[in-house]
């Protein structure tokens, strides 16, 4: 294969692969928020605010899987 073949091979499975990770991430993350609301609905503030940046983290990952995927794209 010719090398640009392989950097696109490599631009979708660095997307495909690295949003994969954040995407399992964050539906644990929401479910298990979600769960400790339902069972202290009093500390439903602070989950959800621990719960908005732990999903930020996560999606700063998959944006960086992406940054790398338009460099091996445009390589």
């Amino acid at each position: 294969m010719e090398g640009i073949n392989l950097a696109h091979l490599g631009s979708g499975l660095a997307i495909g692969i690295g949003a994969l990770g954040p995407g399992i991430g964050v539906g644990v993350l929401v479910g298990k928020a979600l769960e400790g609301m339902a069972r202290q609905p009093e500390a439903t503030g602070t989950l959800r605010t621990t719960m908005f940046i732990g999903v930020a983290f996560a999606e700063a990952i998959a944006l960086y899987s992406f940054v790398i995927a338009i460099l091996l794209f445009t390589k």
